[in-house]
């Protein structure tokens, strides 16, 4: 087969792709660094044009602003679906023109294969190799379930995105049509560590032993974690996102996966996202493996490797030890994710521990994040029978297989001192201090 023709057979303008679309189709993307922004603007100018009707657009994590998600005249034209939201999302939900699926992360492919259908996958992809496949790059993710159950394959073949060459490929034989594209891929600003995050960080970092394979989040106490680890030796990667402190911790030799057991010697991750430091680690890395998220995630997988450290943050959490990490109040904020999916692993891996850590207090100090009862209309995203650490800057909380009393005491303990008086009363008047 000559791969080079049939890509040129294959290759068409934005308005050339977007004129295939129809009503009522359902686009899949995958997430953040591999949707396919090109395509999708010319989409919805066929919309805005009253051409289109009806054709919803499912995605995760939004990290640019996508038209459908800022522009509230093309609700009913696209369609947001939304696994898991960034900020252009949130915004659709709230506002009334956007939809979110409640999921685990790492059960998004199953309930694509029993669910959904689509009539086209979108991506963002690398060239074309001498053998005529794309990478997908930053993802796996849930992309192939998607491909299993897509009618057609659109693709944006960018210069700039990464080839992983363990990963998710598409060979050109499956594509229908693609356009070619020179853009970065979008990034994060860089997080502020300030001196709270900084707190945090250390005391995590206290808690990890050498040899440990841990899951980072991305933000300031992540990314203040990472910098605390530095001093480790023979960390292992085994997480949802690879993060740019994992490049660091990489390069500086305290992470060689050499103590893992499964995957010894690579990173494994489901999808990267970040900075271009990130995309130029991945770029023809045989040491990073990028695999399914029904894998990845799965919390028995996640507990083979032993001493796994699982970190990730949360909007608050009540003296049950229930956390909410997806709404304050009834205002939607973004999903579950797969804080739930590394939480149970950790705890089920050999010397495993789970951390979720947040500031104490939130605006300027007013308000108490470690509440008497959760805000009333928040989700809870862990359960108070799962989590196992709460860490804020006033210290460390180990709630898992303990009782009520001893919860509320060291959730008071590490709570703002201005609040504590206050937990303590309604606690006692609760009859919860035994």
């Amino acid at each position: 087969m000559d791969y080079k023709a049939l890509y040129e057979q294959k290759k068409c303008s934005p308005e050339e792709m977007a004129a295939r679309v129809e009503n009522r189709w359902r686009i899949g993307m995958d997430t953040a660094a591999s949707h396919a922004p090109t395509i999708l603007k010319a989409i919805a100018k066929r919309a805005a044009n009253d051409e289109l009707y009806g054709v919803r657009v499912q995605t995760l994590l939004d990290v640019e602003p996508m038209e459908h998600l800022v522009d509230d005249t093309l609700y009913k034209k696209l369609i947001s679906e939304a696994w898991f939201s960034g900020s252009s999302s949130r915004k659709a939900v709230n506002m009334g023109y956007g939809d979110i699926i409640p999921n685990y992360y790492r059960d998004i492919p199953g309930h694509i294969e029993r669910k959904y259908t689509y009539d086209v996958f979108c991506a963002s992809v690398s060239p074309m190799d001498e053998h005529g496949y794309f990478s997908l790059g930053t993802v796996c993710s849930y992309s192939p379930a998607m491909i299993e159950k897509a009618k057609r394959i659109f693709l944006e073949v960018n210069d700039q995105q990464p080839r992983a060459v363990c990963g998710t490929q598409i060979h050109i034989s499956q594509v229908n049509c693609l356009i070619e594209t020179s853009m970065p891929l979008p990034v994060l600003p860089e997080p502020k560590i300030d001196s709270v995050s900084e707190t945090i960080g250390g005391l995590i970092a206290e808690q990890i032993k050498d040899g440990s394979c841990i899951q980072l989040g991305i933000g300031a106490i992540p990314d203040a974690v990472g910098a605390a680890l530095k001093s480790k030796h023979d960390l292992g990667i085994h997480t949802e996102m690879f993060t740019g402190s994992m490049v660091d911790l990489i390069e500086c030799g305290a992470v060689n996966n050499s103590k893992k057991q499964i995957h010894r010697g690579q990173s494994v991750t489901t999808f990267a996202f970040g900075s271009k430091k990130i995309y130029d680690y991945i770029h023809n890395n045989p040491a990073i493996a990028f695999m399914p998220v029904n894998y990845v995630n799965d919390p028995y997988v996640i507990a083979q490797n032993d001493n796994v450290v699982s970190i990730n943050a949360a909007l608050e959490c009540d003296i049950w030890g229930q956390v909410c990490a997806e709404s304050v109040g009834t205002m939607y904020m973004s999903g579950t994710g797969g804080q739930v999916d590394y939480v149970r692993g950790a705890c089920q891996s050999k010397g495993g521990k789970s951390f979720i850590a947040f500031h104490s207090t939130a605006k300027n100090g007013t308000i108490s994040r470690i509440k008497s009862i959760l805000e009333p209309g928040a989700l809870v995203t862990t359960s108070k029978n799962d989590v196992d650490y709460i860490v804020t800057e006033y210290g460390v909380a180990h709630l898992r297989g303990e009782p009520l009393s001893s919860r509320a005491r060291q959730l008071i303990a590490i709570a703002h001192p201005n609040f504590r008086d206050e937990l303590a009363f309604n606690a006692k008047k609760r009859g919860i201090m035994i």
